[in-house]
């Protein structure tokens, strides 16, 4: 699930970089959209590593 979070992460900041050069406006919305899921999904997996980690001690 990590993996699919990165990849998310950096699927959204190759849309910014696309969107904010002035290519397509809307995809300047669609790559925040990603962004904030890509944070937010990454957040979540790594609070539940490092409990899933912090058990196996």
């Amino acid at each position: 699930m990590l993996k699919l979070a990165l990849f998310f992460l950096v699927i959204s900041i190759i849309a910014a970089i696309f969107g904010f050069g002035g290519i397509a406006a809307a995809s300047a919305d669609i790559a925040r959209i990603l962004f904030f899921i890509a944070i937010v999904i990454f957040v979540v997996l790594l609070v539940a590593g490092l409990m899933a980690g912090s058990t196996l001690l």
